[in-house]
């Protein structure tokens, strides 16, 4: 007798008809069962509601697809792989840095119109792992013209070690002039590591790592843009600047390696940006940085003098490293900048290329022009990005309602990160004011408590807003409807810019 399954005969004929038949009924319940888990997941793990909404709209939009894309892009296991890389190890430490200042310490160093910033200090110390150290100081190097010689110079008197991470490395003359250096000074028995971006290395073909075999450096790329089994990472990036040299002089801010920096040059895609040198104890904070994320990469732990050598004070400035990115460093930033711009009292100066900021952010720069303090947001006038720059013109209103001043330099276009608050406190390094930064990227900057620092910056900046034009909310009110609507649009995707 011949069975039945479904109405069908338990032949082969009858069982694949009978498969057929149920098969769009299974593949939509599978469908559904899997958007509503990950569409759960992002209403129960995403902090910003709009990027919660954003998934969740796309989710039910792409039956399959979008819960495929939100589980390869919109969920964060990198904080997993680190701990699991890193083990029951701390973070690094170096052990030659000196005791972090004492809060009377910096009290004692800082004006009396500044020592308010005290508290700020206080609570940076809440949020991120290493000390506020003093005896430091801090150069700046405006554009590659001045930044990429004094990098260059450091590298070839190298004795011991060469640790570099940048986002772009680009097989240019300054790229293979760097690549060159760094064999160089591999020759002379120096020991070198490099550690690229992955997506950093695609903006130019062929990429330098070739450059980088043939002259014997040791490099690695940081989370592959599409690593096979590993396609959650590849929105992750690493977008941290950082050249330190025996341990003890260190590069960092916005630069990357690519001949666009040199203006004297004369590029065909000419930017403007700014690199700062330090000395003194904050180098570690840089070479702990390097070493997390060179084990994150390649399992290698680094230790000993040639990396972590005895650190003293050569310089007055009070700083601190701050790493930020999506494993435990998570919103390091976002708190720091909250409290910069709660704690000032006098004059907030912001300079960004991406200018993207969320709800807290935008109320925090409001709260500062409504208590009388001066907000200037500088602000590129022709950004790289059409896409971004839409976007920022959309936010633009909700600064400029309460008081707060935005001005846009004329080309070239400035990829400048910095925020000055009061003529004393500093933030250098990586990060924008935008998601990508803040939630996404893996970034470095260095907080400063000096006042000749600071005041040295503000002139800087001053000389840069006399160039710009003024923006006013009269004329963001008076964009077209279709600009309005442009802008509008791109605004909704800023979660994922």
């Amino acid at each position: 007798m011949i069975g039945y399954v479904w109405g069908r005969p338990m032949t082969t004929a009858g069982i694949l008809d009978a498969l057929l038949d149920v098969g769009p009924y299974a593949l939509a319940g599978f469908t559904v069962l899997f958007s509503t888990l990950a569409s759960a997941h992002a209403v129960l793990f995403k902090r910003d509601p709009r990027s919660a909404l954003l998934w969740a709209g796309l989710i039910w939009m792409l039956p399959l697809g979008g819960a495929m894309l939100y589980f390869m892009l919109g969920v964060n296991r990198i904080r997993r792989r680190a701990l699991l890389l890193r083990g029951e190890e701390d973070h690094y430490r170096s052990p030659g840095l000196e005791p972090a200042c004492s809060p009377d310490a910096l009290e004692q160093h800082l004006p009396s119109e500044s020592r308010h910033l005290v508290t700020l200090a206080a609570l940076v110390d809440e949020v991120v792992v290493r000390p506020l150290v003093p005896g430091n100081q801090v150069d700046c190097l405006v554009d590659g013209d001045a930044a990429f010689p004094a990098m260059l110079e450091a590298i070839t008197a190298a004795r011991h070690s060469v640790t570099l991470s940048t986002y772009i490395f680009d097989r240019d003359d300054v790229g293979i002039t760097f690549a060159r250096a760094l064999g160089d000074a591999r020759r002379r028995g120096v020991q070198v590591r490099v550690l690229i971006d992955a997506t950093g290395t695609r903006y130019s073909w062929p990429s330098i790592l070739g450059v980088l075999r043939r002259e014997g450096v040791r490099y690695a790329r940081f989370l592959p843009a599409f690593p096979r089994g590993q396609l959650v990472s590849i929105n992750l990036r690493n977008h941290r600047k950082l050249l330190v040299v025996d341990g003890r002089e260190g590069f960092t801010g916005g630069m990357n390696l690519r001949v666009g920096h040199c203006l004297a040059r004369k590029p065909s895609h000419p930017v403007r940006d700014i690199q700062f040198r330090l000395r003194g104890p904050v180098v570690a904070h840089m070479q702990e940085v390097f070493a997390e994320d060179w084990l994150f990469t390649t399992g290698e732990r680094l230790h000993g003098d040639h990396w972590f050598p005895q650190l003293e004070g050569v310089g007055r400035v009070f700083a601190r490293g701050l790493a930020d990115g999506p494993d435990e460093d998570f919103e390091v930033l976002q708190w720091t900048l909250l409290g910069a711009v709660g704690a000032a009292r006098s004059t907030v100066r912001v300079m960004t290329p991406y200018f993207l900021p969320n709800a807290p952010l935008i109320a925090a720069l409001n709260l500062a022009a409504l208590r009388g303090v001066s907000v200037d947001i500088l602000l590129p006038g022709k950004n790289n990005l059409p896409f971004v720059q839409w976007a920022s013109a959309a936010h633009w209103w909700q600064v400029l309602e309460r008081g707060c001043r935005l001005w846009l330099s004329p080309p070239p276009f400035d990829h400048s990160k910095l925020l000055l608050v009061d003529d004393c406190w500093t933030l250098l390094g990586s990060t924008n004011w935008d998601p990508r930064s803040l939630r996404l990227n893996f970034e470095f900057n260095v907080e400063c408590y000096d006042p000749a620092l600071a005041r040295t910056l503000a002139g800087w900046f001053e000389e840069r807003r006399r160039q710009a034009r003024p923006i006013t909310l009269s004329q963001v009110d008076a964009r077209s409807l279709p600009v309005r609507l442009r802008d509008g649009v791109a605004r909704l995707l800023t979660p994922i810019l």
